[in-house]
């Protein structure tokens, strides 16, 4: 249907009616569609408005014959040179454009200026964390925030926080006495936080620990028990917790860290087959094998239980959730029984000891690299390769082994000697 222009009481403005729509309180005018007609340069120029149901950008309200008009008499003013301003609709749209996506970006640096480490962390990044990484993850990231970034850098806007701020960070767990993978581990977790932020457009330039340097990890445990020492251990827990007790015989039976040992549920346990799946693990799910000292652990504590924690925490309300770190009990009775005096940790047995025990002593009985890199779950041979260097079994069997071939040497040397010397008789 074609378009019947309608004039108003304005020179140079003219509209047509919307065929249907309806505005205004109580619907009872049609929407018009606003333009404007003016000369410029000696030509006709005709531009659309809009509609009167629509608001101008400029100042938020709709359209009237007499607010085009207005806009009309500013474009020939500026058309005519009587008036600084575009003297077109388009060039004044672009403008006001312009201005609009300036005051946009003007707001979103204010918000990127202000806002806190402490409140991207809580409502942007650990939401994201938790959709996205395992629970013993999410656990230790929020440890390592509350404890050590939060109190140094949380009420800081991000655009303030330097590499300075991150070096207080370092100092504060160095003077905490805390180890070189734990100062590691929290400088990335300020790492990611600053280039999550980055990738959500919150925040601009290097994270605040480049140039940092980070602290020379030498976190292999040195130290494993041996059998007696397991014993005596364990023996000592089950007089303390028997909780504390299952715990440890499931860690150095099956070679499991703490986090594992907490997240195990019943319903991954299956007797039939003689294995248990530790799902979610660090390195990813895996399958270990249950022999009897694990078998009658579980048994002793299943009952009719099906599914759940198999060593669950209760909540004040009621709930199970996991035990989120080792027992005390534990170091308190390693401490005592191998810890005196001993002060570099690579040397003390803690909980994850127990797992190392395990790795060490699968190597030892197997001399199998590959076996025991599976045993432990790790990805690659490297890590299983710290179980042969520290595997003396097998070291002292290679220098034995010297003393054979030595004694082999002599004994062909001691052949040869009595083939020369021998006294042949020939018949005359």
């Amino acid at each position: 249907m074609e378009k019947k222009w309608h004039k108003t009481n304005f020179k140079g403005v003219r509209f047509y009616y919307h065929p249907t729509r309806k505005v205004g309180t109580s619907k009872a005018v049609r929407d018009r569609y606003f333009a404007i007609r003016y000369q410029k340069n000696g030509k006709r120029v005709e531009e659309g408005i809009g509609w009167a149901s629509e608001l101008d950008p400029k100042d938020g309200k709709n359209w009237t014959p007499e607010k085009v008009a207005l806009v009309l008499a500013e474009l020939r003013e500026a058309s005519r040179g009587l008036k600084e301003g575009p003297s077109r609709l388009a060039e004044r749209r672009k403008i006001e454009e312009e201005k609009k996506e300036k005051a946009q970006a003007e707001l979103q640096q204010l918000a990127r200026d202000s806002i806190a480490v402490s409140n991207y962390f809580d409502k942007i990044y650990y939401p994201w964390v938790k959709d996205n990484k395992a629970m013993n993850t999410q656990r230790t990231e929020t440890i390592l925030f509350d404890n050590w970034i939060r109190p140094f850098i949380g009420d800081m806007p991000m655009t303030d926080v330097s590499s300075f701020d991150t070096e207080r960070i370092k100092k504060g767990l160095v003077d905490a006495g805390k180890s070189a993978r734990t100062i590691e581990y929290a400088l990335a977790v300020v790492r990611q936080i600053f280039n999550h932020a980055k990738r959500k457009g919150v925040y601009v330039g290097d994270h605040p620990t480049t140039g940092v340097k980070k602290p020379k990890v030498d976190n292999a445990r040195l130290r494993y028990l041996m059998p007696d020492e397991i014993d005596k251990l364990l023996t000592a827990l089950r007089e303390k917790s028997i909780v504390v007790h299952d715990q440890a015989v499931l860690a150095v039976n099956c070679g499991l860290r703490f986090s594992e040992v907490a997240g195990l549920r019943w319903e991954d346990v299956n007797y039939d087959t003689g294995t248990m799946s530790i799902r979610d693990a660090k390195t990813g799910s895996r399958t270990v094998f249950l022999n009897n000292e694990v078998m009658a652990v579980l048994k002793s504590r299943q009952d009719d239980q099906k599914t759940g924690l198999i060593f669950p925490v209760i909540t004040e309300e009621g709930d199970q959730t996991e035990q989120s770190s080792v027992s005390k009990s534990f170091q308190r009775v390693a401490d005592k029984l191998f810890n005196k005096d001993i002060k570099d940790r690579r040397l003390r047995i803690s909980f994850h000891s127990l797992r190392h025990t395990f790795g060490t002593h699968v190597y030892e009985n197997s001399g199998d690299l590959y076996l025991t890199q599976k045993a432990l779950g790790h990805r690659t041979m490297v890590m299983a390769a710290r179980y042969a260097k520290l595997s003396e079994t097998k070291l002292r069997e290679a220098f034995s082994k010297m003393a054979d071939v030595m004694e082999k040497g002599r004994q062909t040397k001691a052949d040869g000697q009595a083939k020369e010397t021998k006294v042949v008789n020939f018949q005359k």
